[in-house]
């Protein structure tokens, strides 16, 4: 691993102060990390990292990344993150300090494709002759294990991690997305990741078995999940919500799963095992216009895959379920490709259960009696509570919701790995997304993250002035935490505007200092609050430049 520590350059020529200039809003990072990681490496949240270029872990290498880490992708070089087969990534964050992988620009001006996305590669079994493969989107990794694969292979762990704005289309077809698992085995663990803003798909899985759980798709612009290529793992607790003008030329889709990008017979077939995902589209009630003409179905199970979606609810796309081709349409009257206990709402074509295949009706069969699946002409027939609010959503099922019963269990195929619920879809009464996920990342602000724990037993709240001050344009302010508790600690300016909100999530009782970087700010008063446990303290500040 190449680490270069930052450095201030100056110079007197115009144009590069011009270009200082537009630079000089981007993150400030204390680290960029490039190139190899062929040893170990270990990084902390004291420090803010860029990802330049294609960074590969190598075997035997270990990446460790402390909990309440922030990493940026930068965008001019397609910053991307590779584990390699045989390497892993330890990325176990916590509810309260989850570790981001962001873009690096400023406040208002983060969009999909900032960066690449994370890409893991595993030995487990893939379907392509010869068992290996190279990963679309032009890094060159190759995944799979060829003739001896190992389905219990371990690549890390991947826990409370958020994955914001990546995905960059390499060349059409062949694209970097947010988190990308080839032949990845069961022996890692995912759970806990949410992916916001792709430019690709959020999630995609090349065979492999790894399982994963709790697992969030925000914003995406093509799929959020998508899986071939043999994939056969087991998936549970998952929730996609879509912007309704972010969609992608190739077809949006909730759910995409195919055997292979061929509609072959290659063994192993695709046969995803879910459970528990609510996935909801551009359309709320009674909306028929007024989204991205892109989007296309809430599930389009294509190309010889064979399936099998239980206890789950998708709402509000164009088309409910495709079900594409002889093969697909044999498997589900075959009974290999399996919807069972579902909701299907806010139907809008063809009843929103629908095929290509002549001869083979699939809203009956969609409807069998004893698969217990239901449908609905207007997402609210659900009665979740908000689950269209594209900043603050709230999935959970109201009083009275069809989706707090209907659930099943007894289907063989939901074996031990699955929690067992009463409710259908991802949540039931309580929230699993809270306080770790972010649905408003475009206003986070990441510029002010180096805060230390310098003492775990305060005996009241407490807010210190600020040292120095005045000051220019850093400083550093103290707080303490008596009793575990929801923090915010913010700026504002002196007619009470928010300027700046340094902390904004759960806290441990504690004592923290952290640096406030006030190099956007204007010369001026400025006032700090701290915000917990129903105490309210202020102080005033001054920047002098």
């Amino acid at each position: 691993m190449k680490i270069i520590n930052k450095v201030l350059f100056t110079t007197v020529l115009i144009s590069l102060f011009f270009i200082a200039d537009i630079f000089a809003q981007l993150a400030p990072v204390d680290s960029v990390i490039e190139g190899n990681i062929n040893t170990s490496a270990f990084l902390t949240k004291n420090k803010r990292y860029l990802l330049r270029g294609f960074v590969n872990v190598n075997p035997p290498a270990t990446l460790t990344i402390e909990a309440g880490t922030i990493i940026y992708g930068e965008k001019s070089s397609k910053g991307t993150l590779i584990i390699n087969r045989g390497a892993r990534l330890i990325a176990n964050g916590t509810a309260q300090s989850p570790i981001v992988f962001t873009s690096q620009q400023p406040i208002g001006q983060r969009g999909p494709g900032d960066w690449g996305g994370i890409i893991i590669a595993g030995n487990a079994t893939i379907n392509v002759p010869g068992g290996t493969a190279i990963i679309e989107g032009g890094t060159g990794t190759v995944y799979g294990g060829g003739a001896n694969p190992n389905d219990n292979d371990n690549s890390g762990i991947l826990r409370y991690v958020r994955i914001e704005f990546p995905g960059i289309a390499f060349l059409p077809d062949n694209e970097i997305n947010g988190l990308t698992l080839g032949g990845v085995g069961r022996g890692t663990t995912i759970e806990y990741v949410q992916v916001s803003f792709c430019g690709d798909d959020s999630f995609e899985w090349f065979g492999g078995t790894v399982d994963a759980k709790y697992l969030i798709s925000f914003k995406g612009i093509d799929d959020d999940f998508d899986m071939d290529l043999g994939y056969r793992g087991n998936l549970q607790f998952g929730f996609g919500l879509r912007d309704p003008n972010l969609g992608d030329i190739s077809g949006s889709n909730g759910f995409e799963i195919d055997n292979d990008g061929t509609g072959s017979f290659n063994v192993p077939r695709t046969l995803p095992v879910i459970s528990n995902f609510t996935v909801v589209g551009p359309m709320p009630d009674t909306s028929t216009t007024g989204y991205n003409p892109n989007f296309r179905r809430g599930a389009h199970l294509r190309r010889a895959t064979q399936s099998s979606i239980y206890n789950s609810i998708v709402m509000g796309f164009p088309t409910g379920l495709l079900l594409d081709g002889s093969a697909v349409a044999n498997a589900a009257t075959g009974d290999t490709l399996q919807i069972r206990n579902s909701i299907w709402a806010g139907l809008r074509v063809n009843n929103g259960i629908t095929t290509n295949v002549s001869g083979f009706n699939a809203t009956n069969w969609f409807n069998t009696a004893t698969y217990g699946n239901r449908t609905f002409v207007q997402p609210s027939g659900v009665g979740l509570t908000a689950p269209f609010n594209l900043t603050n959503p709230n999935p959970l099922p109201a009083t009275g919701s069809a989706a707090l019963s209907g659930a099943s269990f007894a289907n063989p195929r939901l074996g031990s790995f699955f929690t067992q619920t009463t409710y259908v879809g991802a949540f039931g009464t309580t929230r699993w997304d809270l306080p770790w996920a972010n649905y408003d990342p475009q206003n986070t602000n990441y510029t002010s993250v180096k805060e230390d724990l310098i003492d775990v037993n305060p005996t009241d709240f407490y807010l210190s002035q600020n040292y120095p001050n005045p000051f220019n344009p850093s400083t550093k302010i103290m707080y303490s935490v008596a009793k575990p508790s929801k923090v915010k600690l913010y700026v504002t300016n002196v007619i009470g505007q928010v300027v700046e909100v340094l902390v904004d999530e759960f806290k441990d009782a504690g004592t923290y200092e952290l640096t406030f970087n006030a190099e956007n700010l204007a010369t001026g008063l400025y006032i700090y609050t701290l915000e917990a446990d129903n105490v309210k303290l202020s102080k005033k500040m001054t920047l002098v430049k």
